[in-house]
């Protein structure tokens, strides 16, 4: 039995490593998300803007709005890695921590911006300029 144990934890063990990857392609992956959760963010907020293309005075509030996000982003973000030598403080995995967290504020933002692409249910009397359902 204890043999067994061994030789599993063994094979698992190899297994991590065949699956291991570099720093280099791990940071790229974790920038990849960044990208596709910016693009995602991106299509959404194009649809918001389509939808209330008559509506200027939203538009430009709703503009405003976004332009307000990135700048809290961006400066959230220079808070969370103060440091003037990137590298020398963070490391080598600062990429992906970078660009792991940029992707969770941003899936974040996403999910805001569709309740006015798609709209909230009905009888919610804080809806504002949502689109009811």
């Amino acid at each position: 039995m204890r043999v067994s144990v061994l030789c599993a934890l063994l094979l698992l063990a190899v297994a991590a490593v065949a699956r291991a990857q570099s720093q280099a392609e791990i940071n790229a992956q974790a920038c990849a998300g960044s990208a596709a959760a910016d693009r995602e963010l991106n299509a959404v907020y194009q649809a918001v803007l389509r939808q209330n293309a008559g509506d200027k005075r939203f538009t430009a509030k709703f503009r405003a709005a976004q332009r307000a996000w990135v700048a809290f982003r961006d400066a959230e973000m220079a808070a969370r890695y103060p440091a003037e030598d990137i590298q020398m403080e963070y490391g080598t995995m600062y990429n992906y921590c970078y660009c792991t967290e940029v992707a969770a504020l941003t899936r974040q933002r996403t999910e805001a911006l569709r309740r006015w692409r798609d709209g909230i249910a009905e009888g919610d009397g804080c809806s504002g300029s949502y689109p009811v359902r």
